[in-house]
């Protein structure tokens, strides 16, 4: 059984400042590509950021310039810096990451349970 688990959500005001962590456990044998998505209310799930396990970054549009994302491979850790927050980036954040286990040893899709970032004055 394999776990991610965020941390770092929070209230911040426009402008501010957010560091987002996710750690997976469990009986890992290696993780690929690992990313990060959100869901603002009504909406659907989208791409914010993704990493290679090489550390070749991707990032949508409305984020490049003001997040980074981060990996650790030694400890299985995916990051999310977020800087210069807009309250259109208030949503739920999900890490998700593509896992290699000895039961799905072609990797599958593995997600976080969300971890809420709200930007507001």
């Amino acid at each position: 059984q394999v776990q991610l688990v965020e941390s770092g959500g929070g209230l911040v005001q426009p402008g501010g400042s957010l560091r987002l962590s996710c750690a997976a456990s469990g009986s890992i044998l290696s993780i690929n590509d690992m990313g990060w998505y959100r869901q603002a209310p009504g909406k659907q799930r989208g791409l914010v950021a993704t990493i290679t396990r090489c550390g070749n970054t991707n990032y949508v549009y409305s984020v490049k310039g003001r997040f980074t994302i981060s990996r650790d491979n030694a400890k299985n850790m995916v990051f999310l810096q977020m800087n210069s927050l807009k309250p259109e980036d208030t949503a739920v954040y999900y890490c998700n990451a593509e896992i290699r286990t000895a039961v799905h040893p072609w990797g599958y899709r593995a997600w976080g349970q969300g971890t809420q970032v709200t930007v507001s004055s």
